[in-house]
């Protein structure tokens, strides 16, 4: 859904996307599949904790009441982020009746969230990043839920073990004391969000379109390297994998050194999002930016061009450019080769329009001094004009997004409308139109080919015919670089019926127009005579390609 429409043309300009993980790289769909426990027993099945129903009952309410997201009265779970609904619905089945006292909510720059409740005594519920509350982590409910010593190293080999297996994990601990930073350790959450299907085709795409791909997530950073691995997004040793708190020791000249070799930020903060954004477009690169979150809106505004997904915040939407309704990654690949291919339409419609101008010019000035009077008249420019502007917009308008388009270089952001490639179309296809326009009235080898009559009224017809017929010849010229004016013709229809429908028009007009459009009809003759000079600006066109391709010319729009 494109709500700017400045922003699908940029799309194609887009040099760097920085792209969210969950909803885009991932389905979005995030789901409980196991517990840790203190002891380094893994449970798959919620069911298996029955027999352990104190620390059971401790971990639902940590799951259920520290927690952004509500249930409603039929188990529908509302609000909170997807880490919180995967929580709500992983535990909603139990009952618990706790009184809040307090509550603090998710803060990406503490990485935590708690609760502080009344079920008997007051403590504190905690959950957030491991790699935060471990080191503060004393003691561990067993499965008694009895407090005993805790073993921080099979801790952490546990939480390594699952990360670098792609897990997102987070843990859940208590604080008996309100006054002491002292833990205990309940649990880590096992939550697992599959990787798209087109994830890697996506990058694939993307980064073969030469737009440098850098993802940026909230997961730690073993599971972030997982997945880059497994969608290809990381490659090489070069490749460069930084954590949020690594980033932010390095100064912004610091960043730009390794910029091109950034893949992957974990543990991102929102401010990660739009400073790298800045540092992006400081170096002359037209950033994407892709993210569903209230905090992602920053970034989005800030970006060449915002992504906002089809699932995420309203107000994520109303700051993004697009919205990518199936918070698909290959869609955003999408819109880069849409984009660059509206800008080769428009370029290909500048082509047509400058030579069709440049001929009716040198006709208007010359025609004077060549004793050429009224050589096209009112009516027929009007007839001219429709076909230059309105109909020819039409028909380029609907050229084909090619997957050519993804192996050539962004479009930079001083790109000049006309190229060297466009210059030489113009001026080539433009001057032999109108030399032979001129040359077709004065030359008597021309006029023997048609009938005497009084003001050379069936050489004026040919020459309207000419005139339009050179430029429907030139619009397949325009449209393709290649040799075969009809490469990829089958893809723009309305194409065909528009070249088509001018055609039966021009005709029509041949042999209809009368004294309005100063047309009295052709013999069959005559009026091949006229096609086939119509089409002698075909081989100087494929001449003139030849040329551009062997001096190594840019060789396209």
């Amino acid at each position: 859904l494109v709500r700017r429409m400045v922003g699908i043309e940029t799309s194609g300009s887009i040099s760097t996307l920085f792209s969210d993980k969950t909803g885009t790289i991932t389905k979005g769909n995030l789901e409980v599949v196991g517990l840790v426990l203190g002891n380094g027993k893994t449970i798959r099945n919620k069911d298996d904790l029955v027999g352990s129903p104190k620390l059971n009952y401790l971990i639902s309410e940590n799951m259920i009441l520290n927690n952004e997201a509500k249930l409603s009265d039929d188990g529908t779970v509302l609000g909170g982020n997807i880490t919180d609904k995967a929580l709500m619905n992983y535990a909603k089945s139990k009952k618990v009746t706790a009184r809040i006292i307090d509550q603090k909510y998710f803060s990406s720059s503490l990485k935590y969230s708690s609760v502080s409740i009344d079920d008997g005594i007051v403590h504190e519920l905690i959950k957030g990043a491991p790699e935060v509350l471990l080191p503060n982590v004393k003691e561990i409910y067993n499965e008694q839920g009895r407090r005993e010593y805790v073993d921080k190293a099979e801790l952490e080999k546990q939480l390594k073990k699952y990360t670098s297996m792609g897990y997102r994990v987070i843990m859940l601990a208590d604080k008996l004391r309100l006054d002491s930073e002292d833990l205990v350790f309940m649990c880590l959450v096992l939550l697992k969000d599959e990787v798209s299907a087109n994830a890697s085709k996506a990058v694939a795409m993307i980064e073969k379109a030469n737009v440098h791909t850098v993802m940026i997530t909230g997961d730690a950073l073993d599971t972030s390297i997982n997945i880059g691995r497994e969608i290809g997004l990381l490659k090489s040793e070069d490749d460069v994998v930084l954590t949020s708190s690594e980033l932010g020791k390095m100064s912004d000249d610091e960043v730009k050194t390794i910029y091109k070799k950034i893949r992957i930020i974990a543990r991102a903060l929102p401010t990660d999002k739009s400073r790298l954004v800045r540092i992006g477009q400081s170096m002359g690169e037209v950033v994407g930016m892709t993210g569903d979150g209230v905090n992602d809106a920053p970034a989005l505004k800030c970006a060449d061009v915002g992504f906002a997904m089809g699932s995420g915040s309203e107000v994520s939407k109303e700051a993004a450019d697009i919205v990518i309704l199936d918070n698909d990654l290959l869609s955003i690949g999408k819109a880069i080769l849409y984009g660059r291919t509206i800008f080769k339409s428009i370029r290909k419609f500048v082509i047509f329009q400058l030579m069709m101008n440049l001929c009716a010019l040198t006709l208007s000035i010359l025609g004077p001094f060549l004793n050429i009077n009224t050589p096209i008249t009112v009516m027929q420019m009007l007839w001219i004009n429709m076909i230059m502007d309105t109909f020819a917009g039409l028909a380029f308008s609907f050229e084909p997004p090619l997957e050519e388009y993804m192996y050539e270089k962004p479009i930079k952001k001083d790109e000049q409308i006309i190229n060297k490639y466009m210059y030489s179309s113009i001026a080539v296809t433009g001057v032999y139109t109108a030399l032979l326009l001129i040359l077709f009235l004065k030359m008597p080898i021309f006029k023997d080919l048609f009938r005497l009559a009084v003001d050379d009224k069936y050489l004026m017809t040919a020459f309207f015919g000419l005139f339009v017929f050179s430029g429907v010849v030139n619009s397949f010229n325009a449209r393709t670089n290649r040799i075969n004016i009809l490469a990829n013709i089958e893809k723009n229809k309305p194409f065909i019926f528009i070249i088509l429908f001018i055609v039966i028009i021009q005709i029509f007009l041949l042999y209809g127009g009368g004294e309005i459009f100063r047309t009295y009809g052709l013999t069959f003759k005559e009026f091949v005579v006229t096609l086939l000079l119509s089409f002698t600006v075909l081989p100087v066109d494929i001449i003139r390609k030849m040329i551009v391709k062997k001096t190594k010319m840019k060789t396209s729009v």
